[in-house]
């Protein structure tokens, strides 16, 4: 058995935020970089040249990547061979959250209360925590701070299996039309398919972790991923919605087993920076 001190978790926590608020993901800048010189409109090709050039500026640690510094999301695989001792992990977490929106000057946007008080928490915690607990005695944390101009245009859709693939395509494509220039395109969608109301859920957010550079590994699903990507961007929609060829830099899918009754479906939109970075404790 393996034993660490949960203030290791805190401070994986505080500097993978902080990573991710400011050093754009490696596949992203690349596929970015390829839309600017793949584009053929016009001004679309300008603003994606813009993000990049963003991207550049904030990689310097004075400026982040966007003025919405997210909702923190935290994903923690916990091996079960793993002792924590010192203290609480929810609490390690948050403490990770809170030291993370200081020292990194990051906004604050949660509210303790969603519909009456909406008062604001003031350091950006509670954090939202995925736990999943794996073999062996490591520990695997990524954070992804997620913006809700994004999360907002997020769809769950409880589908028969009759619908089949082309009604999983119907949802998606549809889901992103509807969002239009809302979630400041480029986007990246995740999409879960499978388990149920709440699980489908995760899996499109467990989605946009994956690399837009790497396919589904079952030929089916990644046939899929490149069809709603080509419908996706035949849309028209474009850079922040001026127009174009590029409206999405990926699409990512993960599937799960489910009911013989259900097929659900959930879209998870992600802007261009698809902010997220992992380390190992």
């Amino acid at each position: 058995m393996r034993e660490v001190s949960v203030e290791k978790i805190t401070g994986a926590v505080e500097s993978l935020f902080i990573e991710a608020a400011y050093q754009l993901p490696g596949d992203m800048y690349r596929v970015l970089r390829s839309a600017a010189l793949s584009e053929k409109g016009e001004l679309a090709a300008s603003v994606l040249r813009t993000i990049e050039e963003n991207a550049i500026v904030a990689s310097e640690g004075v400026y982040p990547l966007c003025q919405d510094c997210g909702m923190a999301i935290v994903f923690i695989d916990l091996g079960q061979d793993v002792r924590l001792i010192g203290g609480d992990l929810t609490d390690a977490v948050n403490e990770g959250v809170r030291r993370a929106y200081t020292k990194g000057f990051l906004r604050n946007s949660i509210v303790d209360d969603p519909l009456f008080e909406r008062k604001n928490t003031g350091d950006n915690t509670p954090a939202m925590i995925h736990l999943r607990i794996v073999p062996g005695g490591e520990i695997h944390i990524t954070a992804a701070p997620k913006g809700f101009g994004s999360e907002n245009m997020s769809v769950v859709a409880m589908l028969s299996p009759a619908a089949g693939a082309q009604g999983v395509v119907d949802c998606v494509v549809g889901a992103v039309k509807k969002a239009g220039p809302n979630p400041c395109p480029p986007i990246v969608v995740g999409v879960g398919i499978g388990s149920d109301f709440e699980g489908v859920a995760e899996l499109a957010k467990r989605a946009l972790l994956r690399s837009v550079e790497v396919r589904n590994p079952h030929p089916a699903y990644a046939a899929l991923e490149e069809r709603l990507l080509s419908e996706i961007n035949a849309l028209g929609i474009g850079a922040a919605g001026y127009g174009g060829t590029v409206t999405a830099l990926g699409v990512n899918i993960e599937q799960a087993p489910t009911h013989i009754a259900g097929l659900p479906v959930a879209v998870n939109i992600c802007c261009h920076a698809n902010r997220h970075a992992t380390g190992e404790v």
